[in-house]
C-alpha cells in the first residue's frame, strides 16, 4: 500500500491533544489496484496451504461431481443416439395378430405393400411372409424332426430396412431371388450345422419342403429384428412358385420420415388392412432403448442434486475457514487499519481471499471432473462429451459460493477497530 502524497498546500493544525492534518485540492485517496488486492487475498492461502487445500476440497468435489454426472450421461446419450440411429429410429414394423387355433399369424392383403408405399412419408417397404414350410439338413431326417426354424419369403431390400449385414456369402439380388437359393439367419445357420461359407468350396444345400435350396449367405445377428436370426429366407417369387406361398405378407418393415413417424404409425393399420385394421400391430423397434435413455436422465437429475449438496457443504467449509482466518489475523487487520487502510479495503482483501479459495477449488474440480468423464467414457468405449455449460456453471458456481461464504467474514474483519484488534492479538 502506497503512503499518501504530501502536497505543499497541506497545513497542520493542533487543537489541544488532538492533531488534525488537512490536504490541498490535489490530494488523492489511497486505492488498491486489482493486482495489489489479489496479492493480499492470496497471502492467507499461501501461508496456510494445508487448510486452504482442505477447504477447497469440498468445492472441488462438488464441481467435479456436477461435471461427471452431466458429462457421463451426455457421453452415454451420444453413444445411445448413435445406437438408436443404427437400429433405426425411423423404422416401423407392422405385424399381424395371431388368429385361429393353430396360432398362425394373420396375413395382410397382397396389395398392402403398394398401399403402404403410397403413404407420403413412407420411404421404403419390405414385406416378409411365413411360408409355413419346414427346413431340414438332409432328406434322411424325419420331416417331423425340424430345428424350430421359420421359413420366410423376403425381398432383396430387406437387409437395408433392418440394418442387417451378411457374415459370409451374399444376399439375394433381383436375379438370385428367383432361383432356389436361401440365406440363413445366424441362429438358423448354427442349428443346421453351418459355420461360414468359404469361397471356392461347393455351396451347401438344405431341404425346404420337398425341394433342395442352395445356401448362398449367412447373416450376422440382426439387432433391429432378432426374430430374423432364427429364420431361413427364400426369395419372394421362388417361395410363390416352389413352396405354394400365397403372396400375402405377414410382416412389413418400413422406413419413414422420422418427423412424421407418429402420424404414419396412426394411419398404417387402416392403410395396410382396411377390412381388419385391429389385426395390425405397429411397433417401433427402438422404443426400448428410448425408454432406457429416459431412465438415465432420471438418475442424472438425482446425481446433480447430490452435487449441489456437496457444493453447499464445500461453501460452508470455506466460510468456516474465512471466519477462523479473521480471528487469527486480527493483529494484521489492526496494523493495516492503523496504517490507514479503510474498511472497504479490509472487506475487499478477505472477500478476494474467499473468492480465490473457491475459484481454486472450482478449477481443481473441473480438472477432476473432465478427467473422470474422459476415463469413464473411454472405459465404456463411448464418445467422450464434456458439457461446456456444466464447466462454465461449475466455475461460476464456485465464484458465487466464494462470494456468499466470504461476505460475513469480510464484514466482520472490516468492523474491527485498530485498537481492539491490536489489543486482542
Amino acid at each position: 500500500m502506497k503512503p499518501a502524497k504530501w502536497h505543499p498546500g497541506a497545513r497542520n493544525t493542533t487543537d489541544g491533544a488532538s492533531r488534525r492534518t488537512s490536504y490541498g485540492p490535489l490530494h488523492r485517496p489511497v486505492r488498491l489496484s486489482p493486482a495489489d488486492l489479489l496479492r493480499l487475498g492470496l497471502t492467507g492461502i499461501r501461508t496456510r496451504r494445508m487448510r486452504a487445500a482442505l477447504s477447497a476440497l469440498g468445492i472441488s468435489i462438488g464441481i467435479a461431481t456436477i461435471i461427471i454426472v452431466t458429462g457421463i450421461p451426455a457421453s452415454s446419450q451420444k453413444a445411445l443416439d448413435a445406437e438408436l440411429t443404427a437400429l433405426g429410429t425411423d423404422r416401423l414394423q407392422a405385424v399381424g395378430h395371431t388368429s385361429g387355433p393353430d396360432d398362425k399369424p394373420a396375413s395382410f392383403p397382397p396389395e398392402s405393400v403398394g398401399m403402404a408405399e403410397r403413404v407420403g412419408p413412407v420411404k421404403a417397404v419390405s414385406p416378409v411372409a411365413n411360408t409355413h414350410a419346414r427346413v431340414r439338413r438332409s432328406d434322411h431326417q424325419d420331416p417331423i424332426d425340424e430345428a424350430g426354424l421359420t421359413v420366410l419369403a423376403a425381398r432383396p431390400n430387406l437387409l437395408g430396412l433392418v440394418n442387417a449385414r451378411v457374415r459370409s456369402g451374399r444376399y439375394f439380388s433381383t436375379a438370385t431371388e428367383r432361383l432356389p437359393t436361401t440365406v440363413l439367419g445366424s441362429v438358423a445357420a448354427a442349428r443346421l450345422g453351418f459355420s461360414d461359407l468359404r469361397p471356392g468350396e461347393p455351396a451347401p444345400l438344405v431341404l425346404i419342403g420337398n425341394r433342395w435350396f442352395t445356401v448362398i449367405g449367412i447373416l450376422h445377428a440382426v439387432r433391429l429384428s432378432p426374430d430374423l436370426d432364427r429364420c431361413v429366407l427364400v426369395g419372394w417369387e421362388t417361395a410363390h412358385r416352389s413352396l405354394g406361398f400365397d403372396l400375402r405378407p405377414t410382416q412389413l418393415f418400413l422406413r419413414v420420415d422420422e418427423a412424421a413417424i407418429d402420424d404414419v404409425r396412426a394411419v398404417l393399420p387402416a392403410t395396410i388392412n382396411p377390412q381388419s385394421p385391429s389385426q395390425v400391430l405397429i411397433s417401433r423397434p427402438s422404443d426400448v432403448l428410448a425408454a432406457k435413455r429416459s431412465t438415465e436422465a432420471t438418475f442424472s437429475s438425482l446425481f446433480v442434486g447430490l452435487a449441489g449438496v456437496a457444493l453447499l457443504v464445500g461453501g460452508i467449509g470455506v466460510a468456516n475457514t474465512m471466519v477462523i482466518s479473521v480471528l487469527e489475523r486480527r493483529r494484521e487487520i489492526g496494523l493495516r487499519r492503523a496504517l490507514g487502510a479503510h474498511r472497504g479495503q479490509i472487506r475487499g482483501q478477505f472477500l478476494t481471499e474467499s473468492i480465490a479459495l473457491s475459484g481454486l477449488g472450482g478449477v481443481a474440480g473441473i480438472v477432476l471432473g473432465v478427467l473422470g468423464t474422459l476415463g469413464y467414457a473411454g472405459y465404456k468405449d463411448w464418445p467422450p462429451v464434456i458439457p461446456v455449460p456444466a464447466v462454465a456453471a461449475g466455475l461460476g458456481g464456485a465464484v458465487v459460493v466464494g462470494i456468499v461464504a466470504g461476505v460475513y467474514p469480510a464484514v466482520r474483519a472490516s468492523r474491527l477497530s485498530p485498537t481492539a484488534a491490536l489489543a486482542s492479538a
